[in-house]
């Protein structure tokens, strides 16, 4: 039996909620690398969440940009949000791996300030998508 796509969606919506919420001890932890990293995974979840929300039965891919650019084609406001979450693409691998970064190490380079920026993506993310989902 194929999934209902209202509740596909808000099963997605709450593990991204429930993301978050770690986010934030890795932030409070001063793991500002994984805070990063994990953001970008929640701004991730709260997208293919609308997307399954929309009927959508296979969703793929961990781009943030391209995420948005497809939830565009549902609702405007991700273009919008598009151009302003696309920065988290780039904590998707170099904040974890070694040698994701020149002569370093993630945990030597994200601060807090990356951190917090992070967090602020990824709750308009959220933000957004619980407007939409509510809205249903």
């Amino acid at each position: 039996m194929k999934p209902n796509a209202s509740t596909e969606g808000r099963r997605g919506l709450e593990q991204a909620e429930e993301d978050r919420r770690g986010a934030q001890l890795l932030f409070d932890g001063a793991s500002y690398h994984l805070t990063c990293f994990v953001a970008q995974q929640v701004a991730e979840k709260t997208l293919k969440a609308f997307l399954y929300a929309k009927g959508e039965e296979l969703v793929i891919g961990h781009s943030v940009e391209a995420l948005c650019r497809w939830a565009s084609e549902f609702d405007t406001d991700f273009e919008t949000l598009r151009k302003e979450v696309a920065a988290l693409d780039g904590y998707y691998i170099p904040t974890r791996y070694p040698n994701g970064l020149p002569d370093s190490i993630p945990a030597r380079v994200y601060t807090r300030s990356a951190a917090e920026e992070s967090l602020r993506l990824a709750d308009q993310t959220l933000r957004l998508v619980q407007k939409k989902l509510q809205d249903r």
